[in-house]
């Protein structure tokens, strides 16, 4: 082996990377932008959770000491930083926001609840006490969250008391009801697995058309812009949906996945998702020249949806002032929607919200894409 004219290559190397100002920006900005969203993703712990308080408790008097309300002490010792409260006096009406998924939890005092525990510490008693914990286990960490606050809170007004452990939770299940994580985590990866090879699969695609010159002599045919990318739109929704049925029939088959609603709307916005990918794939290939440079783009694909769309973190440990970027992530629509179908058997009429941002960034990117062949075929 020359050394001289392997340190040629070198230098030649390095001067193509000089004179492409492009890679050469990306080679700086790309892993500061991993690790900018890598250690704000990570940095932060569970926060804002929305649970609901209905206390019925209508305490007690007692002698010496006065009035005491063991409900009262336990909400406050509830973290306001990691739980959001409100409070209801009718717990019809809670359980009804906990249902439309409004919040995560409802923790329920009846109204014999301060003279319950006072009795369960008497020995010579035989008396219990119990809080109504209903919860919404379709998102396993943000629901663990939930019960270890309460029992945390609970434990703490016990120790107060100077007591034992007179009181128990009594955890009613209102989605997900013997959830797992995989249950969880399953469509999460549906949905990022979708929206990850779409988009890089389009973007490749399309780059590598356009340096054989074949992507030119299409445009020239009687083909408008719209039909290609519509072709490709087709094209790409069914294969999402190909993959999503894959994924899921493994996750049934390995993993015994819950599915509770309507399979197959999962499967629509699955598509939807594809749609929207492969027109975010056509839309990025109209910034790089080559293959080299499409893959310059792959932590800016990777990263937000990885991070940012609830995949494997819940949004609620994101720092409040970064949770907003997870609006313009698509993933983050899907992934909810896909959730809320397979683990709390919700239609369309509850994940319309979803349903419609996902077709709001298809119509955008379709036309952004179209409008991006015209110019660079």
């Amino acid at each position: 082996m020359n050394m001289k004219r392997v340190l040629a290559v070198s230098k030649r190397v390095f001067m193509d990377l000089k004179n492409d100002k492009r890679s050469l920006a990306l080679i700086i900005i790309a892993p500061l932008f991993a690790m900018t969203v890598f250690g704000l993703a990570f940095s932060g712990e569970l926060k804002d959770v929305n649970v609901i308080v209905v206390n019925h408790d209508l305490g007690m008097d007692v002698p010496t000491i006065g009035e005491i309300n063991f409900a009262d002490d336990v909400v406050n010792n509830l973290d306001s930083e990691v739980l959001i409260i409100e409070y209801k006096s009718n717990l019809d009406s809670a359980l009804e926001d906990l249902e439309n998924g409004e919040a995560w939890a409802v923790i329920y005092f009846p109204e014999d609840y301060t003279n319950n525990t006072m009795a369960s510490m008497n020995p010579m008693l035989d008396a219990s006490s119990s809080i109504d914990l209903y919860i919404d286990m379709s998102n396993a960490n943000v629901a663990e969250s939930v019960i270890m606050e309460t029992n945390s809170a609970l434990l703490a007004t016990i120790e107060d008391t100077g007591g034992g452990i007179p009181v128990t939770i009594e955890r009613i299940d209102v989605y997900g009801e013997n959830a797992e994580f995989m249950d969880f985590f399953v469509p999460g990866i549906i949905c990022f697995t979708v929206y990850l090879l779409t988009t890089l699969l389009t973007l490749m695609s399309f780059i590598g058309e356009r340096v054989s010159g074949t992507l030119s002599r299409v445009l020239a045919t009687p083909l408008t812009e719209s039909e290609i990318v519509a072709g490709y739109a087709i094209t790409f929704s069914l294969v999402g949906t190909f993959q999503a049925i894959f994924l899921v029939v493994v996750g049934i088959a390995v993993f015994d996945v819950m599915i509770v609603g309507n399979v197959f709307l999962a499967f629509l916005v699955v598509a939807l998702l594809a749609i929207v990918c492969q027109a975010l794939g056509i839309l990025l290939s109209a910034f790089a020249e080559r293959e080299a440079q499409a893959a310059q783009f792959l932590p800016f694909i990777v990263m937000p949806g990885f991070l940012l769309s609830g995949v494997f973190w819940p949004l609620e440990a994101i720092p409040a002032w970064l949770r907003p970027a997870s609006f313009f992530v698509p993933p983050s629509y899907a992934i909810e929607a896909t959730r809320s179908v397979m683990l709390r058997g919700w239609g369309l009429d509850m994940i319309w919200p979803q349903v419609l941002a996902l077709i709001v960034f298809a119509i955008v990117l379709l036309v952004l894409a179209a409008i991006s062949l015209r110019r660079r075929g």
